[in-house]
C-alpha cells in the first residue's frame, strides 16, 4: 500500500533523533554557562492605578513569589524589587520580563537624590544593534551596574492575562539562553513542519481524512506553542499585537478542534467509546465558544474555556485510547503513549509556572518538548495504522479472492444446472411448438379437405346425373338411328324398282343436295364423340369421388395407382399439354391408409412439380411417377426435371407457411400437410434435389398400419 512500513518509521525516527540531539546540545550549553540566571523572588506591590506622580513608595504589600499572576486587568501594575549582590561593578546585567503578552514595561531606578528615574522601555536595544533577531520579552540591559542603584520599580500593562516572572542574568548567560531558545524553537518548527508536510502528502496519497485532521492539528499546535512563547509575534504577525493576542487563544482553539476530530476518527470513538465520543464533541464545542469569546474581547472567559478544554483533552484522549486499545484497536497504543508524554509536558509546565520545580532554561519550554514528542508518536501511530490497514486490506483481498473463486465455482455449477434446465425447457418448447404446428396443420388440413371433399362430392353428384342420362340414352339412340337407316335403305331399294324415272331423279337430286351419305357418316361420328365424351366425363367424376373419399374416415386397403391416376386426371388441365407424364408402375399390394389423405399428398407434390416445370423454361418438361414394392413397404417416387432447390430452401420446405411463391399464390401449407400425413401413416418422406437437376420426392408407406390412424 503506501510508503512501506519501514520507510515511514525511519523518517519519524530521524525526526525524533534530531530533536533529541538538539535537546542534548541545549542542556550541554545551558549546563556550562558562565553565570546563573535567577528569578526575583520578593516584590513590593504598590497599590497605584495611576501614573508615576501618584506613586507612593512608602505604602506597599510584600509578595514572595517567582511567578506573578494578576489575572486580567487593564490597570498598571507597579512593583519594586532589589537586585541581589554578587555582580561586579563593571559587569553588565539584563533584567528580563518573562511574558510575551506584556504590552508595556517601564523600569525605574533611584537616583542619588532618591528620585525614581526612567531607565527605558526599549526592547532588545543592545541586541538589535548587534543584528540579532527579535526577542519576544522585554529586556533591560544595565551596563555597568555601578552607574545605577540595586533597587528598581517596574510598571507593566497588558490586555491579556498578566502573568510573568522577572529574571536577572549576565550578558553571557542571556546570550546562551537566547541561542539555546532559538535553536530549540528552530528544531521544533522544523520537526513540526516536516511532519505536517509529510502527513499532508500521505493524505493526498491515501485520501483518508484522518491525515488531514492530523496534519492541520500539528500545524496549529505548533503555531499555538509559538504564540505561547511569543515568537509568532514577529515571524508571523509582524508586530500586529491584536492579531498576536487573538492567536494565543485562536491557535489553541483550532488545534483543540482538530485534535478532537483526529482522535474521534483515529480511535473510532463512536464504536469503541460512545460516551467519550459525546464528551469529545462537547470539548469541540467548548473550543469553538472560547474562540468566539476571544473575538468578542471576553478574554477571561476565553482563557477559562481554553484551560478547561486543555485539562479535559488529555484526560479524555488517554481514557479513550486505553479503552480502544483494550478492545483490540492496536494503533491506540501509540496514541496513548503520545498523550501521556504530552500530559507530562503539560504537568511540568504547570509546576514550573507555579514554582513547584525549577528546571532552569528547559523549564520555559516543556510544552514544546511535549508537543513535539506527541507529534512524533502520533505519526508512529498513523504509520502503525497504515500497516494495520494494509494487513486488513490484504486479508480482505484474500477473502474477496476466495469469495470470488467460490462464487465462480457456484456460478459454473449454476450455469451447468441452468444449461440443463434450458435444454430441458427448450426441448419441451420445441415439442410443444411441434404439437402446436401439427395441430394447426391438422386443423387447416381438416378444414381444407372438408371444403375440398364437399366441393368435389357436390360437383361429382351434380355432373353424375346428367352424364348418367346421356350415357344411358346413347345406346337406344344408336339403336334407333340404326333402325331408321335400315328403313331408309329399304325405301331406297324399293324405290329403284317402283319409282318413276322422274321421281328417282328428284330423289337423287335431293340426296345429293343433302349429302345423305355424309350425313349418315357424320351422325355416326357424332354418336361416337358423344359416347367418348360421356365415358371421359364418367372417368372424371369417378376420379373426383375416388380422390375425395369424403365418406371414408377409416383406414382401408386401397390401390395407390388408382389414386395417382385420379390425381393426374384432375391435374391434366394444369399441365396445358406441355408436360410429358411417364408412368413406371410396378405391381403393388393394396395398402392400408386413408385414401383421401394419401391422394392429397399426391395432389400437393404433383401440383408443385407442375408449377416448377411450367414456371421455368425447360426444353422438354417431364414428370415421372415410379412405384416399387419393398416388401412390407411400398415406395412412390414423383420426379421432375425442373430447376431443383437450393439447400436453404430444401431445409425449410416442410415448415408451415414457408413458400417460395409470390404473395397471394400460395399458403405455404401444402408440403407441411404432406409431411404430417405421411408421418401419421407411419411412413417416411424424403426429398432429393440439386439446383438445376430437378427434384425427386420419395414416399415410403407401410403396407399394413400397426395402429389405427384417427383424424381426431
Amino acid at each position: 500500500m503506501i510508503y512501506a512500513r519501514y520507510s515511514t518509521r525511519n523518517i519519524l525516527a530521524v525526526c525524533f533523533l534530531v530533536f533529541l540531539l538538539a535537546l542534548i546540545a541545549f542542556f550541554a550549553n545551558s549546563t556550562f554557562s558562565a553565570q546563573e540566571e535567577y528569578s526575583i523572588g520578593s516584590y513590593k506591590y504598590f497599590d497605584n492605578k495611576q501614573g508615576l506622580e501618584e506613586l507612593d513608595t512608602t505604602s506597599y504589600e510584600v509578595i514572595h513569589a517567582e511567578n506573578l499572576d494578576f489575572g486580567f486587568t487593564k490597570e498598571n501594575i507597579w512593583l519594586g524589587f532589589d537586585i541581589k549582590e554578587g555582580y561586579s561593578a563593571d559587569e553588565p546585567i539584563n533584567i528580563e520580563i518573562e511574558s510575551p503578552t506584556i504590552r508595556e514595561a517601564e523600569l525605574y531606578y533611584r537616583s542619588a537624590e532618591g528620585k525614581l528615574v526612567l531607565f527605558g522601555n526599549n526592547r532588545n536595544n543592545q541586541f538589535i544593534d548587534r543584528g540579532l533577531a527579535q526577542y519576544p520579552n522585554f529586556i533591560f540591559h544595565i551596563s555597568p551596574v555601578s552607574d545605577y542603584s540595586s533597587s528598581y520599580v517596574l510598571r507593566v500593562n497588558s490586555v491579556e492575562r498578566v502573568n510573568f516572572a522577572v529574571k536577572v542574568s549576565g550578558n553571557d548567560q542571556f546570550l546562551n539562553k537566547y541561542v539555546d531558545t532559538l535553536v530549540l524553537i528552530s528544531v521544533y518548527v522544523g520537526i513540526m513542519l516536516a511532519l505536517f508536510l509529510y502527513n499532508m502528502g500521505l493524505y493526498f496519497f491515501v485520501k483518508d481524512r484522518v491525515y488531514i485532521y492530523y496534519s492541520f492539528y500539528i500545524l496549529f499546535i505548533a503555531l499555538a506553542q509559538l504564540s505561547l512563547v511569543g515568537y509568532s509575534k514577529y515571524y508571523i504577525f509582524g508586530s500586529h499585537l491584536n492579531l498576536y493576542e487573538i492567536s494565543i487563544i485562536g491557535f489553541s482553539a483550532f488545534s483543540g478542534v482538530l485534535g478532537v476530530l483526529f482522535a474521534k476518527n483515529f480511535l473510532q470513538t463512536r464504536i469503541f467509546t460512545p460516551f467519550l465520543d459525546k464528551v469529545l464533541t462537547t470539548i469541540l464545542v467548548l473550543y469553538c465558544f472560547a474562540f468566539v469569546f476571544r473575538l468578542l474581547s471576553f478574554g477571561s472567559i476565553s482563557y477559562f474555556l481554553t484551560d478547561i478544554g486543555g485539562i479535559l483533552i488529555p484526560i479524555t484522549f488517554i481514557s479513550a485510547a486505553l479503552i480502544s486499545y483494550r478492545k483490540g484497536h492496536k494503533s491506540a497504543g501509540y496514541f496513548l503513549i503520545a498523550w501521556i508524554v504530552f500530559l507530562l509536558g503539560l504537568i511540568f509546565y504547570v509546576l514550573q509556572n507555579h514554582g513547584f520545580i525549577e528546571l532552569d532554561t528547559f523549564a520555559n519550554f516543556p510544552m514544546l518538548v511535549g508537543s513535539a514528542l506527541e507529534a512524533v508518536l502520533l505519526s508512529l501511530a498513523l504509520a502503525n495504522r497504515i500497516n494495520i490497514l494494509k494487513k486488513e486490506n490484504e486479508k480482505e483481498e484474500r477473502e474477496k479472492l476466495e469469495a470470488l473463486r467460490e462464487n465462480e465455482r457456484l456460478i459454473k455449477e449454476q450455469n451447468v444446472y441452468l444449461e440443463k434446465m434450458v435444454n430441458t425447457r427448450t426441448e419441451e418448447l420445441e415439442l410443444t411448438l411441434k404439437n402446436l404446428q401439427n395441430t394447426q396443420t391438422q386443423l387447416v388440413n381438416q378444414e381444407k379437405m372438408a371444403s375440398l371433399g364437399q366441393l368435389t362430392a357436390g360437383i361429382a353428384h351434380e355432373i353424375n346425373n346428367p352424364i348418367n342420362f346421356v350415357s344411358s340414352n346413347i345406346s337406344p339412340l344408336k339403336r334407333d338411328l340404326k333402325d331408321i337407316l335400315e328403313i331408309m335403305a329399304v325405301y331406297r331399294e324399293k324405290g329403284q324398282n317402283e319409282f318413276s324415272a322422274e321421281s328417282k331423279k328428284e330423289l337423287k337430286n335431293f340426296e345429293e343436295e343433302l349429302e345423305l351419305d355424309y350425313l349418315i357418316e357424320e351422325v355416326e361420328q357424332l354418336l361416337h364423340g358423344i359416347e367418348d365424351g360421356a365415358k371421359r366425363t364418367v372417368e372424371i367424376v369417378r376420379g373426383l369421388r375416388l380422390f375425395s373419399r369424403v365418406d371414408e374416415q377409416d383406414v382401408k386397403k386401397v390401390n395407390l395407382h388408382d389414386g395417382l391416376d385420379s390425381t393426374l386426371i384432375l391435374l391434366n388441365s394444369s399441365m396445358q399439354g406441355k408436360i410429358k407424364v411417364i408412368k413406371e408402375y410396378a405391381g403393388l399390394p393394396l395398402v392400408e391408409c386413408l385414401a383421401g389423405k394419401i391422394n392429397q399428398v399426391f395432389m400437393n407434390i404433383i401440383n408443385n412439380a407442375i408449377h416448377a416445370l411450367l414456371e421455368t423454361d425447360i426444353p422438354n418438361p417431364e414428370l415421372t411417377i415410379r412405384t416399387s414394392n419393398q416388401g412390407e413397404f411400398v415406395k412412390i417416387e414423383i420426379q421432375d426435371n425442373g430447376p431443383g432447390m437450393p439447400d436453404h430452401v430444401k431445409e425449410k420446405v416442410f415448415e408451415p407457411f414457408f413458400t417460395t411463391k409470390e404473395v397471394g399464390k400460395g399458403t405455404g401449407l401444402g408440403l407441411s400437410i404432406v409431411y404430417s400425413v405421411v408421418e401419421n401413416h407411419k411412413g417416411r418422406l424424403e426429398i432429393f434435389t440439386k439446383l438445376g437437376e430437378g427434384t425427386n420426392f420419395v414416399i415410403i408407406l407401410p403396407v399394413n398400419q400397426t395402429s389405427i390412424y384417427n383424424e381426431g
